[in-house]
Formats: C-alpha cells, sequence, structure tokens
C-alpha cells in the first residue's frame, strides 16, 4: 500500500541536530507528502532505543504532549494531550492490540516496543482513519511481522540486551529478517524481559496522601520505604511471518505469542476488609483468648474503654498473643496479588497493485486476537478471568486524483467477545461489533495543500445482563498545510469528532480495586461529540528548529467519573456522568546548533507542554487525572561514534483537581546518557548506558490511578549493547 512520507523534525522530538533530519514514514497516516496537519512524532532507530522503557506508555511518555498512565513496572497506557483510556488507541501495524487495557489501569498493553521498527504518535483526534475510540489519539508500534518486501540481503537482524540496577532487572530481544527466495520474505522476532520490585527514594503512599489521612492513618502505617511491592514483572513472547511479494502484490501471515506476569499494586477488599472487619476480628481473638467472665465485663465496657481495660486487665502473655494474632491478619490482608496474561494473534495482510483504472492499490489486514488473563490473590487462587476474543479488518483503497483529490478509501470491520468472570467482576459479559467507513485525501492548492476527511460508524454493544445499545458516530475534518518560507512551514486543523461510549461506561458495576472506586455505569449515556481546531507551527534551519502545536478542543457530553461523596464497600462511588468540557493546551520543542566542539557537534533542546481540562458544563471543576505542566532542557554532543546527552525536567505540582481527587506534588528529573559505536566484522555494535531519576527524587504522575501509593522508580542506572547486521 502506498505510504506517504511525513517529515519529522527528529532533532527536536529525539535530540538530534539539524543536519541530520531524514524523512520518516509516518505508516498510521496515508497522509502527506508536503506533511500533516495533524500533530505526529516518530521514534525510530537509534532515538527508540534511548527511550525504550518496560511498557509503551513509558516508552513515549517524553515526548511533548504525551504521558503515561503507569501501574507498576509492567504496566502504562498513553495519555495523550490529557486523554487516556478508551480514547487513545494502542495498535499494532496499524490493527488495535485487542487486550484489555483499556478495561483497567491495572491492566498491561500488549504490544512489545522492544520489536518495534518505530512507534508513531498521533496527536488529536484520528476517529477518521481509526474510529470513534480514537477521539484523543493513536500511537501505532510498527513492527513489520508480516513482511511487506523481499530484503536484498539473504539475512539481515538486530539484537540487543541490557540490565538494569533498580530491580534487578533485564531485558534482551532478537529480530531476523530475510528472504528464502526471490519472492518469499520471512520474519522471526522474540523478547524476554523481567524485573523485581522497584526501589523508590520515599514512602510508598505520598506526603499528602498521609496528612490527608491524618494521625489515624499514622498510627497503624507500617514502613513502607525501600520496594514498591507488586512492582515485579516477567514477560516472554516472539512471533513467526511469511509474506509472498511480486509486482502485482503481496500476502502475508505472522503468529505471535506473549505471556506475562506480573505484580498488583493494590490489596483487594477481601484481603484488607475495612474498620469493621477488623473490629470483628479483633475482638474474635479476644474472646478466644479469655474465659467468659471476662468476655462479659469486656463486652459492657469495650466501647468507652477498650484500650484501658485492655492495657490494665490482661497479662503480658496475651498481650504477646494479640500482638502475634494481629501481625498474621495484617499480613494476610496486605498481601498482593497478581496477572498472569498469555495473548496470542495472528495478522494477515493482502495487497493487490493497480487492480484497475483510477486504483493505485487495495490493502487488506486482518487481526485474530485469543487474550486472557487470570487475577490471582496472594493466596494463589484465581479471583477473576479476563477473556478477550476478538478480531478487527481494515479494507483500505488507495485512489488517484478524483477532483484534484488522493487519498485513500477504506472499510473497517471489528468484533469483541468480553467477559470478565469472578468475585471482583465488575463489568458484565460484552459483545461489541463495530462498522465504520471512511476517506482521507488531500489535493495541491498552489504550494499548499487541503486534507479532507470523513467518517460514518455504527456501534453496537449487545451485554449478558442490561439493555442493548447501538450507535450511530460521524466524524469530519479540514486541514490546510501552509509552507510559507523553505524554513517555516504552518497547519490548520478544524475536526468534529464523536465516541460511542464503551462498555465500562455503560455497564460497570461494583468494586474496582486498580482504580480504588466503586464504579457505576449508566447505560442511557449518549454519544460524547468534540470540536477541535489546532495550528501548529515547524522551522528548521542549520541552527534552529523549533515545533509548537496549540489546540482547543469544546466537548459536548464528554464522559467522566463524578465522585458522588458516597461509599460501598469501603470504597467511593463514583458514578460515570456527562457534562460539557474544555479542553486547551500547546506543546513547544526547540533545538539550537550550538557548533563544533572537541571534534564533535553540540546541541541545546528544550520542550514544554500543558492542558488544561475544565468542566463548561452545569457543574464547574476540572477532569480528573489530567497532567500537570512540565519543562524540560537537555545538551547533547556527538560525533560518528559517540553520543551522549543529559536531559533535566521540572514538572509542576498539579493542584486543579477533581472532585475528592487529592492534588500532586511536583518534582524534578535528572537524566543521562552515554553510547559508543563500533564495527566488528561488518556488524554494528553499539554499547551504551542510561541513567533516569539520577537526583533520586520522588516522582509520582498525576495521570496515574495509584499516583499515592505507588511512585515511579528512584535512581536507575542501565546498560546494555545492541547489534545490528
Amino acid at each position: 500500500m502506498k505510504q506517504i512520507i511525513g517529515v519529522v523534525s527528529l532533532c527536536v522530538a529525539c535530540q538530534v541536530p539539524a543536519q541530520e533530519l531524514e524523512e520518516i514514514v509516518v505508516k498510521a497516516h496515508p497522509l502527506s507528502d508536503n506533511g500533516l496537519s495533524q500533530a505526529a512524532t516518530v521514534l525510530r532507530g537509534d532515538e527508540l532505543s534511548e527511550q525504550l522503557k518496560s511498557s509503551l506508555g513509558e516508552t513515549v511518555a517524553s515526548l511533548p504532549g504525551v504521558r503515561s498512565a503507569s501501574f507498576g513496572g509492567a504496566v502504562g497506557r498513553p495519555v495523550i494531550h490529557g486523554m487516556g483510556g478508551a480514547r487513545v488507541k494502542t495498535t499494532e501495524d496499524r490493527i488495535d492490540t485487542m487486550d484489555a487495557s483499556v478495561t483497567s489501569g491495572d491492566h498491561a498493553v500488549t504490544v512489545e516496543p522492544f520489536i518495534a521498527d518505530q512507534v508513531t504518535v498521533l496527536k488529536g483526534a484520528s476517529t477518521l482513519l481509526y474510529g470513534s475510540g480514537a477521539i484523543g489519539g493513536v500511537v501505532d508500534t510498527h513492527t513489520g511481522r508480516v513482511p511487506t518486501s523481499v530484503p536484498e540481503e539473504t539475512v539481515t537482524g538486530r539484537a540487543e540486551v541490557r540490565a538494569t540496577d533498580n530491580g534487578d532487572g533485564r531485558a534482551g530481544a532478537v529480530r531476523l529478517d530475510g528472504r528464502a527466495t526471490g519472492s518469499l520474505a520471512w520474519h522471526l522476532d522474540a523478547f524476554i524481559k523481567e524485573s523485581g520490585d522497584y526501589e523508590i527514594p520515599g514512602e510508598t503512599e505520598s506526603a499528602i496522601l498521609r496528612a490527608f489521612e491524618g494521625e489515624a492513618h499514622e498510627a497503624h502505617a507500617e514502613d513502607s520505604t525501600g520496594l514498591l511491592e507488586g512492582s515485579y514483572f516477567d514477560a516472554a513472547g516472539g512471533s513467526v511471518g511469511f509474506s509472498w511479494v511480486g509486482e502485482r502484490g503481496m500476502f502475508g501471515i505472522s503468529v505471535s505469542k506473549t505471556d506475562a506476569e506480573y505484580g498488583l499494586l493494590v490489596a483487594h477488599a477481601h484481603e484488607h476488609g475495612d474498620e469493621h472487619d477488623h473490629d470483628e476480628d479483633h475482638d474474635e481473638d479476644h474472646d478466644e483468648d479469655h474465659d467468659e467472665d471476662h468476655d462479659e465485663d469486656h463486652d459492657e465496657d469495650h466501647d468507652e474503654d477498650h484500650d484501658e481495660d485492655h492495657d490494665e486487665d490482661h497479662d503480658e502473655d496475651h498481650d504477646e498473643d494479640h500482638d502475634e494474632d494481629h501481625d498474621e491478619d495484617h499480613d494476610e490482608e496486605e498481601g498482593l496479588g497478581m496477572i498472569d496474561l498469555a495473548q496470542t494473534r495472528v495478522d494477515i495482510e493482502a495487497q493487490l497493485n493497480d487492480p484497475f483504472a483510477g486504483i493505485e492499490n487495495i490493502n487488506l489486514r486482518v487481526g485474530l486476537n485469543d487474550y486472557e488473563h487470570k487475577e490471582i490473590e496472594a493466596n494463589g487462587e484465581v479471583a477473576t478471568v479476563f477473556d478477550n476474543q476478538a478480531w478487527e479488518a481494515r479494507l483500505q483503497a488507495n485512489h488517484h486524483a478524483i477532483a484534484g483529490f488522493e487519498g485513500t478509501l477504506g472499510l473497517q470491520l471489528s468484533d469483541r467477545d468480553f467477559s470478565a468472570l469472578g468475585e471482583e467482576a465488575f463489568v458484565p459479559p460484552v459483545t461489541s461489533k463495530t462498522t465504520g467507513v471512511f476517506w482521507v485525501a488531500e489535493r495541491p492548492l498552489g504550494a499548499a495543500s487541503l486534507e479532507l476527511g470523513a467518517r460514518l460508524e455504527q456501534v453496537e454493544h449487545t451485554p449478558d445482563l442490561g439493555p442493548v445499545r447501538d450507535f450511530d458516530v460521524a466524524s469530519a475534518s479540514l486541514g490546510f498545510v501552509i509552507p510559507q518560507t523553505e524554513q517555516f512551514s504552518w497547519s490548520v486543523l478544524f475536526d468534529y469528532s464523536e465516541r460511542a461510549p464503551s462498555i465500562e461506561e455503560l455497564y460497570s458495576f461494583g468494586p474496582h480495586f486498580a482504580t480504588q472506586s466503586f464504579e457505576v455505569g449508566r447505560d442511557d449515556l449518549d454519544v460524547e461529540s468534540g470540536l477541535s481546531f489546532t495550528v501548529s507551527g515547524n522551522y528548521e534551519s542549520d541552527l534552529f528548529d523549533a515545533r509548537a502545536t496549540a489546540y482547543r478542543t469544546e466537548f459536548d457530553n464528554y464522559i467522566y467519573q463524578a465522585d458522588t461523596g458516597d461509599e460501598d464497600e469501603g470504597l467511593p462511588v463514583r458514578v460515570y456522568a456527562q457534562s460539557d468540557v474544555r479542553f486547551v493546551g500547546l506543546d513547544l520543542e526547540v533545538g539550537f546548533h550550538l557548533g563544533a566542539i572537541a571534534g564533535g557537534d553540540l546541541d541545546l533542546t528544550g520542550m514544554f507542554d500543558t492542558v488544561e481540562a475544565e468542566l463548561t458544563g452545569p457543574i464547574d471543576g476540572y477532569l480528573p487525572r489530567i497532567p500537570a505542566d512540565r519543562i524540560g532542557v537537555g545538551l547533547v554532543w556527538h560525533n560518528d561514534a559517540v553520543r551522549a546527552s543529559i536531559n533535566y525536567q521540572d514538572v509542576d505540582t498539579q493542584d486543579k483537581v477533581a472532585q475528592a481527587e487529592l492534588p500532586t506534588a511536583g518534582y524534578t528529573d535528572l537524566s543521562a546518557s552515554l553510547s559508543y559505536r563500533f564495527t566488528v566484522s561488518g556488524t554494528d555494535i553499539v554499547m551504551f548506558l542510561n541513567g533516569r531519576n539520577l537526583q533520586d527524587r520522588e516522582q509520582r504522575h498525576h495521570t496515574s490511578f495509584v499516583k499515592d501509593i505507588a511512585p515511579a522508580p528512584g535512581r536507575t542506572i542501565e546498560a546494555g549493547l545492541r547489534f545490528q547486521f
């Protein structure tokens, strides 16, 4: 299929100098030769390797306008312009990852950045190409697991090993691509990564949470510094793929498998109970150790004088027994479980070139998915089983100019059978079907270009319990890309997007311990719609580069969780509600070439991003988990063999919070990297050393559901080797 080349300013986004700019294929979008009106960033090659983290969200979180909804070491879902969850679509080679990561903040995204060719981030509504679930953006990981061309070499490949001191982490990946004949291409890849619980510089619970809970919490708090319990992970996977490639087209298939185990950071209700349960257990232990006469006196005086009577009327042996019983109960209460995940995925791609007049090519992509994960308690019992049987298909035809517009006409189909069965299932089994047709195209307007697009989509949710809901949604966009000079261009984008409510928003009912809330869905929710206006500018020269994107989106019927002030099963009750909401934000990145120093080039980089999401309906306030303002500066020195960089970021305190949401303290981050490249017998080898959070500061991400009980890792040193042949 025709892939159009977008010029991406890697000198700024990835900290390489202006004279090394190269054209990057934005595989996630079919437009455009002259640049996209939509903001897009691509990570690839050495820059992708330098940014690699244990999850997809953490890998892209350093990009302006992008954060991660982290949940321990293994889980991190991307957040774009303050929107995450079901509003940001994660894809593998343009097909949904089809995991359960949108269902809960503790569910991992199964796409693996360690084996990626490149990762593309489309910022802003991408509903035209990817459906109503992409109203916030798309993160597409291009793996090439289905080969689309035959390599010139018999075998090419790359491999990488790395280790970190924090958590004793280890990771390795290998990828091989080759040709069996002149028309048959093949692909193999495998990866493994593991880490223990990572170290943190302060206490597990934030100072803000401790102050909020007060002295009662302090009296029962344990020493929780050192390690973040439940942040461990162990994952492995791989794939094999084959393709036949000829002049008229290609056909290929791949099979991939992913297995993972990782810890949960939040104890479940029946494990830690509530104050009433604790008192009952205490009374039972107390009664069992004392005679009947004492029990009668104790029952009469317990409410007023329990502590005094306990100290005065019981001997030392009883106190010791009581303490032992309490410690045993507490250990059982605080035990954390784990998730055992398995996914098998089949991907098929076929393309026919020049099938008939007016059509350049027709491309078909199909993904078939078998996903299951088990949530296992600390005692080894399986509490809940999540199952997702799904498939998705995309049929796209690239057409020649019609009334001056060249573009892509497409059909997208998906089917998802989702179930969560067990004592902690808060969403009933649901079958979801989606059908969408779309068209995106562009035409030149002198030196400028005009982009148009539209999509019509039908979504149907059929639960085992509850009413069937179906939605008809529509989206459209109008964009202009205007080059002013050889160095400067700018773009304007207007888009209208609609999103159908997700199954979690419609049908949730029950305790959701990952989010520490009792979630209540509403099956009468309406379609969410947004009208956006985005202006972007791009300047590139030998000495200075800058990119800026300013955006404003007015949402009608935006779906969010509203705190009711009530509690159920010891958790705050949060109901999915709708309101008008305004998003306003700015992404900025700059780069200065300072000159040649000590046999290499020295560059200064900077970035800034901000977003505010405010309720504009009948109720005033802010949306939850909106990231705080962030500013960063960095230096990069490099020559042909050595590359060294140092970066400093300051993340502001987030005090514009939703009702019942706690603020998050700001923090600073200092990171550095050093790499040395050399060649041995035709193999390109890179030795690298990365340091993160070198100041060992407590860092909490406001985008995380568990920010107040799970800080980010402390100081981390990582070393590794990368081979390419």
